[in-house]
């Protein structure tokens, strides 16, 4: 699939949490919308929509969304649509292959939100970027005032700092002096073990 890249029409979260009601695992926003989440308001236009799962319970989210057709980045710029075989078989997290699965909604052709399939140890998330990093599911998502899911800021920003681009740069700025000391300090040392050097860590 080499055409529409950019056909990006992102939902809403609280529409993606009214598909979500059924999933009985757990799940959470993520990215620039888990900050505006938790900010309590949106602060900038988002291109996408962005949630993880724990990837062994991928097959069960996708069975939510009969009307939509999902894809694997293939890491050449291109997508690769997968079966329903595929869906089944995607429930381990390979280090060396995508985490993310978009989604295409039938009806418009229109990709809708980008799935990620995370690493897990039973109810323990673990970071896909760090494997030493590992924390209950309890304490790594939060809610918005109407129940929406989301992961908590300073794990969205630890992965933020990786791209650094203009609005990764942004969300930090506008997040960080709203962070009790203790994210601040959980951010600082997760940034410092993840990013070496890295330039937030003056910040922080």
């Amino acid at each position: 699939m080499e055409s529409d890249l950019e056909a990006w029409a992102g939902w809403h979260p609280r529409v993606m949490a009214e598909r979500m009601a059924g999933f009985g695992g757990p799940w959470f926003v993520a990215a620039g919308w888990a900050l505006d989440l938790f900010r309590g308001e949106q602060t900038r236009a988002h291109e996408d929509l962005e949630i993880a799962v724990p990837a062994s319970r991928f097959p069960e989210v996708a069975a939510l969304f009969p009307d939509f057709v999902f894809c694997v980045p293939t890491g050449d710029g291109n997508l690769t649509p997968l079966t329903d075989g595929d869906l089944s078989a995607l429930t381990d997290h390979e280090p060396t292959k995508s985490h993310q699965t978009w989604a295409r909604e039938r009806s418009t052709w229109l990709w809708r939100f980008d799935v990620f399939r995370e690493p897990h140890d039973g109810d323990t998330w673990i970071c896909r970027r760090e494997e030493s990093i590992r924390l209950p599911y309890a304490e790594i998502i939060a809610h918005d005032a109407d129940g929406v899911p989301y992961l908590v800021p300073e794990i969205a920003l630890l992965f933020k700092a990786k791209g650094d681009r203009e609005k990764d740069r942004a969300d930090l700025h506008g997040v960080l002096p709203l962070l009790a000391a203790d994210r601040k300090a959980w951010l600082r040392d997760a940034v410092a073990r993840v990013h070496p050097g890295h330039p937030w860590l003056d910040q922080l």
